[in-house]
């Protein structure tokens, strides 16, 4: 008797609020991420927006799912009036190298130009070397040397038009 592979979970996008509890592992893992990767608390980036900016009408959180789990999210803010502000990009780190990141990023680009805006900006860590090349493949212009030390830089910074 031969056995049936199940095909794999779909994966679906749900659109939360920031005290939604699907959202605790995003938070979670962005926390370590950023302390083990800059050696300080990550409280005062994660807190550093109120919950309702990444809120409609002007901004947005969406977490992918999959088999009832949270596998990856993101959210965008408003920036100025035709500018969306992208943050919180977050990949379980279970489920890295399936390209949902990419997906997460393409949802929130469709919301954004749905709600009107023309264009996208957001920064990363200079010790994120994964959301920089993310970004630059997903067709972001760096608005920094590329060239140089990112560490010399600071936040580098991004835009793609929408």
């Amino acid at each position: 008797m031969t056995s049936v592979a199940e095909p794999p979970p779909q994966l679906t996008v749900v659109r939360v609020t920031v005290d939604d509890p699907r959202v605790e592992p995003l938070l979670r893992e962005l926390a370590y991420e950023y302390s083990t990767r800059y050696g300080r608390a990550a409280d005062g980036e994660l807190n550093r927006y109120p919950a309702e900016e990444f809120a409609p009408p002007h901004g947005e959180l969406l977490l992918l799912m999959e088999g009832g789990e949270p596998v990856a999210g993101g959210a965008y803010r408003r920036y100025d009036a035709h500018t969306a502000e992208l943050k919180r990009i977050w990949t379980h780190s279970g489920h890295r190298r399936r390209g949902l990141a990419r997906r997460v990023v393409a949802e929130l680009e469709r919301s954004a130009a749905e709600r009107g805006y023309r264009r996208i900006y957001l920064t990363t860590g200079p010790r994120q070397p994964e959301a920089r090349g993310l970004y630059l493949a997903t067709g972001y212009t760096p608005l920094f040397d590329i060239s140089a030390d990112p560490e010399t830089i600071g936040p580098l910074p991004f835009e793609k038009a929408l």
